[in-house]
């Protein structure tokens, strides 16, 4: 079945406008782009959509947002690369089955461990230095002063309500209105959806995903019984709405849409505001539960934070999960979820599953994000994932054979590369980790085999001198199979 290619959005014209310009050197390097009121008035469109076509530039690694000053034109350190292509839409979606990733999970992490690693571009997290390690053990001393038989008292069931009320109110940054009631502290990310899951399906019921998604999330459908439908998604713009509302019209079924809008694993895209609105009314509209995963939304490419799907949810229709542990502290295993109109089940099976988190932790992530450390923290951690972010983008583009393809995103912590034609990605992962190099392939993500010819890179550690050449043997191994 063939589906009509809608007109490009309006937004994405003036990025087309805009992008042309830019890489034929009409608009050079460090040129001031048009303020986006300025962009408002000369294309006569609403401010947002100008917005948006700025940020879609800035995913692209074109323009760079300056604090109080606007955006400016990068320098195309990467003009010999070609961006990440994107899905075909035309295709109908696969069958939804069940999802068969744990051996090949297992496997891969069996793989991974068996060699000391020279280089590490595996790892979802930041070098341990990167995170505020001394404010959180200060906290979590103060907290043990304060409360000297913390460790030998029973939890809330829900959380820490000093937590829940700092997450709150950091919530309001990202156009939510939540109470402490509305959160549910859990066992990070992964047991968020997990139990917002369980709350809104049962065995044998059809999810749809985005294609590639994170392979943990793949583990938690097999891990429950559910069938994973595959959505394509756009490495700059994330989720299709248009696939997705195909995939309503061929798979009635569907009980739930899980999608990671912001910086997402392993794509690193941003869905656009207009298109996250569309979102959450079409899954409104179906009847169909959203379920957000927002595990590095907090790393964006500006301090101006991103807006949540939960933000255009006035129904209770959108489960809206975090992580606390790839931004803040991996050693505290911290996240919540926010259930809408299924909170009280949700809380019930977090409870049922795993009872309370440990008190320490809570009250030692409460004093850190309700203070202005959370904010000096978060600033220095993106900007020093920004310059490895960009330096790896720049040693893979002078390192890989031609025909690599790369889209670098504004924020994160993910590359997702694109081989050349021929190169496999799985016959490259073994290759790199007999010399102690560690990346993930694509066929992680998927269970079809559409990403044999992608791998995911990590920008968490600083890049050395061992992580360049690791690189450029990297590039070397793919070229010899071109």
């Amino acid at each position: 079945m063939e589906v009509a290619v809608a007109e490009d959005p309006l937004y994405q014209r003036i990025a087309q406008h805009y992008r042309g310009a830019i890489r034929s050197g009409l608009m050079p390097a460090g040129e001031r782009m048009p303020s986006v009121r300025s962009l408002q008035r000369l294309h006569q469109v609403s401010l947002s959509t100008a917005l948006q076509a700025c940020r879609r530039l800035e995913d692209e690694g074109l323009l760079e947002a300056r604090p109080r000053s606007g955006y400016f034109v990068r320098s195309l350190r990467r003009a010999g690369m070609q961006p990440a292509s994107e899905p075909d839409l035309r295709r109908a979606p696969d069958p939804a089955q069940y999802v068969g990733i744990h051996d090949r999970v297992s496997d891969f992490v069996a793989r991974s461990e068996s060699r000391p690693a020279v280089a590490d571009f595996g790892a979802t997290y930041a070098a341990g230095s990167l995170y505020p390690a001394d404010a959180l053990r200060a906290a979590a001393l103060r907290a043990l002063r304060r409360q000297p038989e913390l460790l030998v008292q029973p939890a809330p069931a829900a959380g820490d309500l000093a937590l829940r009320t700092a997450i709150a109110r950091r919530a309001l940054d990202g156009g939510m209105q939540l109470t402490p009631d509305d959160i549910t502290i859990t066992h990070g990310c992964i047991e968020a959806l997990n139990v917002a899951l369980r709350a809104v399906a049962q065995p044998g019921d059809v999810i749809a995903v985005e294609s590639p998604t994170y392979y943990g999330l793949l583990q938690v459908l097999e891990s429950l019984g559910l069938r994973a439908l595959e959505i394509p998604c756009s490495p700059h713009t994330g989720l299709s709405i248009e696939a997705l509302e195909l995939a309503f019209d061929t798979h009635p079924g569907i009980k739930a849409v899980v999608a990671s809008p912001d910086y997402n694993n392993p794509l690193g895209c941003v869905m656009p505001d207009a298109d996250k609105a569309r979102l959450v009314a079409l899954c409104e509209r179906r009847q169909v539960p959203l379920i957000e995963d927002d595990t590095y939304g907090a790393l964006g490419g500006s301090d101006v934070p991103l807006r949540a799907l939960k933000a255009w949810d006035a129904t209770g229709n959108v489960i809206r999960c975090v992580s606390l542990r790839k931004t803040i502290a991996p050693g505290l295993r911290l996240g919540w979820v926010s259930g809408g109109r299924w909170q009280a089940r949700i809380h019930m099976l977090k409870f049922a599953q795993s009872r309370a988190n440990e008190a320490l932790p809570q009250l030692t992530m409460a004093e850190f994000m309700a203070s202005s450390a959370y904010d000096r923290h978060l600033q220095r951690l993106r900007r020093q994932v920004k310059q490895q972010r960009e330096r790896i983008a720049e040693v893979i583009d002078a390192s890989f054979p031609a025909g690599t393809r790369l889209s670098v995103p504004a924020g994160g912590m993910l590359l997702w590369v694109e081989l050349p034609p021929g190169v496999q990605a799985h016959p490259l992962f073994e290759a790199a980790l007999m010399r102690g190099i560690r990346v993930v392939p694509g066929t992680l993500f998927s269970n079809t085999s559409r990403f044999e010819r992608f791998v995911r890179f990590s920008c968490g550690h600083p890049v050395t001198r061992e992580a360049e050449q690791a690189l450029r043997d990297l590039g070397a191994m793919a070229a010899a199979q071109v």
